[in-house]
């Protein structure tokens, strides 16, 4: 099952849901996905049998609402300060290699020198997945901002003025809700554009932090329920509509050397993740990126990120927002 979220000419959320290639349909009184997915998660029930006993409603035509500019993030939370982005790195087979070109030191005095990236990609590959019953290795973790920074498919990925890059990463997203218990309950899994600033991070790896606080997108649509081992998108940036980058990318755990279940446990480990009510968007790394095969981006350039089985592609223009003077007013 495939669910999103649009607005109506009122502005009011419509749920819709649909199979892979099917049309979709309204969800009746579904005030948001949010609300059907706390209702499942603190009934115990799963998220296809609430939306089965709230029934469905009138077709949606969801391509006609992406070209109205229509389609908001397919979950938002009620506070968007109570919605997380975050996200992991050096979790795919062939990351490590992009990450380290851009890190990897003219001093170092030997080959067998290794960069703080492949040192802990190696930790992965050596205990990403471990055996059920025990603790894998913990990933490089970063975060990017809250709901304010969620930019619905359609929308602009704003880069800062400050910036040195805005670049995509295209990403698998796993969408979770933490119930009335503290539970961390997952829906499933969207694509995601994990927009950063590459030029910023290669200044020095402990700028990745910098460089992650971007606004990201997903969606348009959660693709319900778990996500299959092998998952084969592709990464495209038009320009003046025509396509100046397009590479195929891999996610699924037969391209990973973490497993999605030990990459949520280092994420949820953490109290500060389990506030029940709580709204999370994890992204879970790439090895895929225009900026790596010498790509730079302008703004009105467009990200279009689609993979098999996901629904609709993510599509975002690039814009760059003006200058900002800030100061501190002490009072």
């Amino acid at each position: 099952m495939l669910i999103s979220q649009i607005k109506d000419a009122s502005g009011k959320i419509i749920v819709a849901a649909r199979e892979d290639g099917g049309e979709a349909h309204a969800v009746n009184n579904a005030e948001s996905v949010y609300a059907l997915a706390m209702e499942a998660a603190n009934g115990g029930k799963s998220l296809a049998d609430v939306i089965a006993t709230h029934g469905y409603g009138e077709a949606v035509d969801l391509e006609k609402a992406y070209s109205e500019g229509r389609f908001l993030p397919p979950i938002t939370h009620p506070d968007p300060a109570h919605l997380h982005l975050t996200g992991t790195g050096l979790t795919h087979l062939g990351s490590a290699a992009t990450r380290d070109s851009m890190h990897k030191k003219t001093s170092e005095a030997s080959d067998d020198t290794l960069t703080d990236s492949m040192k802990m990609f190696k930790m992965g590959l050596e205990n990403g997945k471990p055996k059920a019953g025990e603790k894998g290795v913990q990933p490089e973790w970063f975060y990017k901002g809250n709901g304010h920074v969620s930019a619905a498919p359609g929308a602009a990925l704003v880069s800062p003025s400050f910036a040195l890059d805005g670049g995509e990463e295209p990403e698998m997203a796993g969408i979770y809700v933490i119930s009335d218990k503290g539970e961390p309950v997952r829906i499933g899994f969207a694509v995601s554009n994990e927009f950063s600033d590459h030029v910023t991070e290669r200044i020095n790896y402990l700028y990745l932090a910098h460089s992650k606080l971007r606004p990201a997108s997903f969606g348009p649509e959660i693709r319900v329920g778990a996500p299959p081992s092998d998952i084969r998108g592709t990464s495209r940036i038009l320009r003046d509509g025509k396509v100046i980058f397009e590479k195929p990318f891999v996610s699924g755990e037969d391209n990973m050397s973490h497993t999605f279940a030990n990459l949520e446990y280092h994420h949820f480990k953490y109290g500060l993740f389990r506030v029940p009510g709580e709204v999370h968007v994890h992204m879970f790394g790439t090895a895929t990126l225009s900026f790596a095969d010498g790509i730079k981006t302008e703004a009105g350039d467009v990200f279009e990120i689609e993979a098999g089985g996901f629904g609709l592609p993510l599509r975002n223009p690039l814009k760059v927002a003006e200058e900002e003077t800030i100061t501190v007013r002490q009072i």
